[in-house]
């Protein structure tokens, strides 16, 4: 009971950078305040995507992040596009949370543009929303980054404050607004829940955020584990979860590592050995529902040599013949023969399962930067051998499914008193 209104009684913030990337540029250069700006992997490629855009071009000319950069233009013509400067962001990210941790050190970074503050406490004689206008200043005036905060008892329900109001939103959720504000929204609009999982609950007839706090709740369990409970909890204003400082580092890795009975020199042994390591791998990740990309092998061998390579992927998985099939290939182009003592598996930069599409963090946006390369030299070889030199498996797909043979057998009160 005691710990019920110890919740009851906390305030956390949400402190979310609008258009984070955008705003880093538009703070580098100021006259392009008033202009539409996108952030894309590469200005001159067609093939490019938008990484981030501004209020202007969101607002103005319906651009969003992720739309190609072709589309994007030929929607704005007097589009500003800039080049990524990751080194750049990282550094205002890291002074924007050095000026929040003035506030609280109770400071979670969820990401390189949004964080958590656990305000309980911290200013007695100073109301939460005063304390909310001095941290937006602050930034806009010192980082020239505009913020919007979500202000409310619980991680949940601040997050889902925060979203309400962009650009230099400040808004107050408090538990007893949850009938009122959060149920007539749509299932896709609850924090946590993709593409897929809202699919499932539409099955279900839960269309909105209060069908799902209002559902049967072991039917929420049947559906969906752990999660459909979480789920309901949720969609009823109820989150227990602390502000951890120290939640970035766990959630960045998930990996597993043993020290083999004898220095094994055998490839078939310490491939099994290797199998045996990405079942553990998949199975702590489906446990804490995140995916990755990025696979990092660690081989030590009988003199305590360590080596660490990693591999990453185009699409995101957490199944252990996924995690496997990259650790294989990176144990035979890196293993040099000699008798090997430890072996280790680690899924990097996981993220959440549920978060669909493209994640709006540094390291996808890096991703996203890499591959123009590879787009400008397809382009190179189409202009010089013709469109047809290079083709896309969609392309090669949709050539086997035009023909007739082979698609046929193709078919088999206050912030105080949230309650």
């Amino acid at each position: 009971m005691s710990t019920e209104r110890e919740s009851r009684r906390r305030i956390i913030f949400h402190v979310d950078c609008n258009s984070f990337f955008a705003s880093c540029e538009i703070a580098r250069h100021p006259t392009l305040r008033e202009k539409p700006v996108v952030v894309a992997g590469d200005p001159k490629e067609r093939r490019g995507i938008v990484l981030a855009a501004n209020y202007v071009a969101k607002q103005q000319f319906g651009i969003y992040t992720t739309m190609p950069l072709w589309e994007a233009k030929k929607r704005c013509p007097d589009l500003v596009v800039r080049p990524p400067d990751f080194a750049f962001y990282r550094e205002m990210s890291r002074r924007m949370f050095q000026w929040l941790e003035r506030f609280s050190p109770v400071l979670e970074r969820a990401s390189i543009d949004e964080g958590y503050l656990d305000m309980t406490g911290r200013t007695p004689t100073v109301h939460p929303l005063a304390v909310a206008h001095h941290i937006q200043r602050g930034l806009l005036e010192q980082l020239s980054i505009p913020v919007s905060i979500g202000i409310a008892p619980n991680k949940f329900l601040a997050k889902m404050a925060s979203e309400m109001k962009k650009p230099l939103g400040i808004i107050v959720l408090r538990k007893r607004d949850v009938p009122s504000v959060l149920w007539p929204l749509p299932v896709e609009q609850m924090h946590g829940v993709g593409h897929k999982t809202a699919e499932k609950l539409r099955a279900l007839g839960l269309r909105t955020i209060g069908h799902v706090a209002k559902a049967d709740r072991e039917l929420l369990r049947q559906i969906f584990g752990v999660y459909g409970p979480r789920l309901h909890d949720r969609a009823n204003g109820i989150d227990p979860r602390s502000v951890d400082p120290d939640a970035g580092e766990k959630r960045k890795s998930v990996g597993h590592s043993t020290t083999l009975p004898y220095d094994m020199d055998k490839e078939r042994e310490l491939l099994a050995v290797l199998r045996q390591l990405a079942a553990s791998v998949s199975a702590r990740m489906k446990q804490k529902q995140v995916v990755s990309r990025t696979i990092q092998l660690t081989i030590r061998y009988h003199d305590f040599h360590t080596i660490t390579r990693s591999q990453t992927g185009n699409h995101p998985f957490h199944d252990a013949e996924a995690i496997y099939s990259y650790a294989a290939q990176l144990f035979k182009k890196h293993w040099d023969g000699r008798p090997v003592r430890l072996l280790g598996i680690a899924a990097i930069h996981v993220f959440d399962e549920r978060e669909e599409g493209k994640q709006l963090d540094l390291f996808h946006y890096e991703e996203e930067a890499k591959a123009e390369a590879l787009w400008h030299t397809i382009e190179q070889l189409r202009a010089k051998f013709g469109d047809r030199a290079l083709r896309t498996g969609a392309e090669l797909l949709r050539g086997i499914h035009s023909r007739p043979a082979l698609a046929q057998e193709k078919k088999k009160g206050d912030v105080l008193d949230p309650k």
